[in-house]
């Protein structure tokens, strides 16, 4: 939760920001401290660069958070959460990383840990994560699963 509270105040949004607004508040700050604006600055373009960087990370994580983004993504979604059994989860700073038997990965943010315990210590986690997680946190796609 914390990260989503310091990439919203790094580009300077609200959580209620359109997908729109948000590429065009990216894109000025990115004018603003591109790293080519320091070619006689050696110190200010390697500052510039790092600057970019994080910029760069807030925006693409922010898209993946938006309601526009779940939107557009709501039917894949809904049928891995109602379809495709918990393959494996982990927790790491409040972060709820979830990979089902569809290959299917989401990341749920601001998961506080006994939540997490108590997902462990479940019978059922595809039944404690439909009462529980889904739904009840914000949540990005992490992409798809990797193979052994």
């Amino acid at each position: 939760m914390k990260r989503v509270i310091e990439y919203r105040k790094l580009i300077g949004v609200d959580k209620d920001v359109t997908l729109k607004e948000l590429k065009n508040i990216y894109r000025n700050t990115m004018k603003d401290a591109h790293p080519d604006k320091f070619v006689d600055n050696e110190a200010g373009r390697i500052e510039a660069e790092e600057n970019s960087k994080t910029v760069i990370e807030a925006y693409h994580f922010l898209v993946s958070i938006n309601n526009e983004t779940h939107e557009k993504n709501k039917e894949a979604y809904a049928e891995t959460i109602a379809t495709s059994n918990i393959l494996d989860f982990q927790f790491e700073k409040q972060v709820l990383i979830i990979e089902h038997l569809n290959g299917e990965k989401y990341e749920y943010i601001g998961v506080p840990r006994n939540t997490y315990i108590k997902m462990v210590n479940a019978d059922s986690y595809n039944r404690f994560a439909k009462r529980h997680i889904y739904g009840n946190f914000i949540f990005r796609k992490a992409g798809k699963a990797t193979e052994e």
